[in-house]
């Protein structure tokens, strides 16, 4: 019966995740050293310096775009073996539950826009960064942030520090540190830094948030996390209230902003996960000359690989926002005037299906501002007095059962 049961979870999700496709770096030096992060390499020859990877001697993967053997080809039973990478693991289970995975290059670009790029991040639902070495460029911290903000889904994994894989004078605490407080985007947008500091133990401090799909989603409930020379992080809840500890030392409680293991956040239209230890995701497998270890599976009786793909799940699902801006026209739901007048939203919505209906206003970082009932009156014709908003961007969703709409209005 179990068997049963998780072939039919495993056809739905296959259906409903048919072309989500999820990319994992491998353009930060995330192989330099006693690192194998990423999910398959064919060729293993590249030498880092103290700058950018580059190809020469040495033992260390170097990761193609599409790993092999094809994923088209894992069923259910497939080993992680099946693949060469210290995260192959996680990657072979991502395809299991039916998403296209592949990785960037160290010579691959990372970008939010550009045409030209295969690998542009508009291509993705989600991005995985496992401890990188070497510092994003102003360009490519621009891209993630802007890969964020429209819908995109993180997943950031810092090492401890003194961690510097490639020996050019940062480690990995650092560059996520840099992506997100030194951006031409907006400083500190997810309300999330990593600490400086290495801690080893085992934490059974899991927030107390029942219905957090990340703790208890799919992939099962999140019980314990073992850190293996791994950080913390401490969050700012005034740059964004959305940022949540999901896991805490074992020396703190289990709330607070200090002392994190893994968190969360939402940004504008998109989604974090944030994780301070790159041991959580480590298979065991990869380059031949690397001590690696199989935390994902064997570490915190497997509670780290229902953790990750819990992660990747709601990464890779619909944000509040994420329906698109005035996308589903066979809602009939206007706002006019636009920016709207004395700080009075008057709109018009048609009920043409009598179903009970909601309407939510969010601000540009998905927090909900305001949420009612709209009456099952054929045509709504109404307006909302909010003189506590501030002057800027917001966004008001109607739903009901089977349907939703997103309008963007400016409050001047």
């Amino acid at each position: 019966m179990k068997n049963i049961l998780f072939l039919a979870f495993l056809i739905i999700s296959l259906n409903t995740n048919a072309q989500i496709k999820i990319l994992f770096d491998a353009s930060k030096a995330e192989s330099a050293g006693n690192a194998d992060w990423v999910i398959d390499a064919d060729i293993h020859n590249i030498g880092f310096s103290s700058g950018p990877a580059i190809v020469g001697t040495g033992n260390e993967a170097n990761p193609q775009r599409i790993p092999t053997p094809l994923q088209s080809n894992i069923t259910a039973s497939t080993p992680e073996d099946y693949w060469n990478g210290g995260l192959s693991n996680w990657g072979i289970d991502c395809v299991k539950l039916g998403y296209v995975v592949e990785s960037l290059p160290y010579n691959g670009q990372i970008t939010y826009g550009v045409a030209s790029n295969l690998q542009d991040l508009s291509h993705y639902k989600v991005f995985v960064i496992d401890e990188p070495n070497i510092s994003f460029t102003a360009t490519e911290k621009a891209a993630i942030i802007s890969f964020v903000q429209n819908g995109g889904g993180l997943c950031i994994i810092a090492d401890h520090t003194i961690s510097d894989r490639n020996n050019d004078g940062v480690d990995s605490p650092q560059v996520l540190n840099d992506l997100m407080s030194n951006n031409t985007v907006q400083n500190d947008p997810f309300g999330i830094a990593f600490d400086y500091n290495d801690i080893s133990q085992t934490s059974s401090n899991i927030a107390n948030l029942p219905t957090n799909s990340i703790l208890h989603g799919t992939a099962g409930n999140v019980t314990q996390v073992k850190w293996s020379s791994g950080t913390t992080m401490t969050l700012n809840n005034t740059q964004n209230s959305t940022a949540t500890g999901l896991v805490y030392k074992a020396s703190s409680s289990t709330t607070g902003l200090i002392n994190v293991l893994c968190a969360s956040a939402t940004y504008q239209n998109g989604k974090v996960v944030a994780i301070g230890d790159s041991s959580i995701p480590d298979d065991g497998t990869g380059d031949s000359g690397d001590t690696l270890y199989n935390g994902y599976i064997v570490d915190a009786g497997g509670n780290h690989q229902k953790l990750l793909m819990n992660a990747i799940i709601w990464l890779a699902s619909a944000s509040p926002l994420s329906v698109g801006i005035s996308s589903l026209t066979d809602i009939k739901f206007t706002i006019a005037p636009n920016p709207i007048q004395n700080k009075e939203l008057k709109f018009t919505y048609v009920n043409s299906d009598n179903e009970p209906t909601q309407l939510f206003i969010y601000d540009t970082l998905g927090r909900t501002i305001k949420q009612m009932a709209l009456s099952n009156d054929a045509i709504n014709l109404g307006f909302i007095t909010m003189t506590d908003l501030k002057s800027g961007v917001y966004f008001c969703k109607v739903s009901n059962a089977t349907k939703s709409k997103v309008l963007r209005f400016v409050v001047q």
